[in-house]
């Protein structure tokens, strides 16, 4: 296998072309390792740039997946994930610029300290080295994992959907183009072209060229990388998220907060799926919030209690309650106390996104110690549980794994540490 000392092993022509790939990736990463803030940030500003001066070109290649995908009779959120626009490209383009203006993490000096004999220790951010990025669907992933990988010193190899391959194609020939014309090596940016699911299992088992695979995709796909991986994987979980209306809750703010999470955009994962209102204020914020619901085109399934004041709704079942629906369809489900919303959280959520509206302090701050999940919102929509929001730039994903990250990851969470030590000829006595 090429770049590495590992024996010389029998590999498939998709193999051969994987660990060729991922073994430049390997030797980019050293260069990127020791590049300045400096390089860096132009780097990004040229990546930039080109994506706006190709952006015709862009839009062109993705209408092709577009196409193909509409024949093909993808579902809705998958279709909508996948459409470009100049408008959406300018948005990928300004991700890009955000995250150079970032304070760089590499080099970052985490801890120092003196021991008693004399040595000084420090703790210090360094890139992982090479991440291999599994995603489907979504192109604007393809800059958002390319900028922020970079950011962090790493290379990444990217393998995306095959809905979405004339997309990706011409996106990493436009990014490595452009990281190649300021100086950074050949390797920086690569696309997986072959979108067979050989390709991913080659990929994920390349322990001594990968250092992190980061999966975003359906729940299938994720599970399927973790049984087989031989390499460290961070999976970008399934959102069944939720918004829980207390008794204390101002029902103004938790009807705008509750229509937000659903109907702003349905689609991704951190929309809101199930709906949890106090049994005190279910007669006054049930009705009300059916009619907005059925004014967005909403499917709503509910309890008994809510059938009751939305006679519309549909039964819900055991099933709705852990369904990521990905579409305009809530459930809604009345309870009793905090603590038993609490606990219907705990139980069949995903861990990624959850909120209360409330004006009770004290009832918040329960909450947001006990449910556990990677964001938890007082007053606030699940919809803003997003890299561009928490002003990282944008997000490679977002992890309801509780290692090495969790929750939604920028540059930094693309990092580990190294231990710096320092001393004057000290042995261990």
């Amino acid at each position: 296998m090429p770049g590495t000392d590992s024996p010389s092993i029998s590999l498939s022509p998709t193999g051969e072309r994987v660990a060729r790939q991922a073994a430049l990736a390997k030797q980019a990463s050293s260069a990127l390792a020791a590049l300045t803030p400096e390089v860096k940030t132009n780097a990004l500003q040229a990546m930039a740039d080109a994506l706006l001066a190709a952006s015709t070109d862009i839009v062109f290649h993705n209408e092709i997946d577009v196409e193909a995908g509409e024949q093909a009779e993808l579902n809705k959120a998958l279709l909508e994930r996948l459409v470009l626009t100049a408008h959406s490209i300018e948005s990928m383009a300004n991700g890009v610029r955000e995250i150079a203006a970032q304070p760089d993490p590499i080099g970052e000096v985490l801890e120092a300290w003196k021991r008693p004999n004399g040595i000084a220790i420090e703790k210090r951010r360094v890139p992982l080295g090479v991440i291999g990025m599994i995603y489907e669907s979504r192109p604007n992933v393809t800059v958002d994992a390319a900028a922020l990988c970079l950011k962090a010193g790493n290379a990444v190899l990217l393998r995306g959907g095959s809905e979405a391959s004339n997309s990706n194609r011409v996106l990493v020939q436009v990014l490595a183009k452009a990281a190649q014309s300021v100086g950074l090596p050949t390797g920086t940016v690569q696309l997986l072209e072959d979108t067979s699911r050989e390709s991913i299992m080659e990929l994920i088992r390349l322990p001594q060229l990968i250092d992190l695979v980061i999966a975003r995709g359906s729940e299938e796909m994720i599970s399927n990388i973790v049984k087989n991986a031989t390499v460290p994987v961070l999976g970008h979980g399934k959102g069944v998220c939720h918004v829980y209306v207390d008794e204390n809750a101002d029902l103004a703010m938790a009807e705008k907060i509750a229509l937000n999470a659903k109907v702003q955009r349905p689609g991704v994962c951190n929309a809101m799926e199930t709906l949890l209102v106090h049994r005190t204020i279910a007669e006054a914020f049930l009705p009300v919030i059916g009619e907005k619901y059925a004014a967005a085109k909403v499917e709503i399934r509910g309890d008994e209690t809510t059938r009751r004041f939305i006679p519309s709704a549909l039964p819900a079942s055991v099933e709705d309650w852990r369904t990521e629906y990905l579409d305009l369809i809530v459930s809604i489900r009345v309870v009793d106390s905090l603590e038993a919303a609490i606990e219907h959280i705990n139980r069949y959520g995903s861990g990624h996104s959850d909120s209360i509206v409330t004006e009770s302090k004290p009832h918040a701050e329960q909450f947001l110690n006990a449910v556990d999940s990677a964001a938890v919102l007082h007053n606030a929509s699940t919809r803003l549980h997003d890299g561009s929001v928490f002003g990282l730039g944008a997000e490679i994903g977002i992890s309801t794994r509780k290692l090495h990250a969790r929750g939604t990851m920028g540059a930094r969470e693309l990092t580990t540490t190294k231990y710096i030590v320092r001393g004057t000829g000290q042995i261990r006595e």
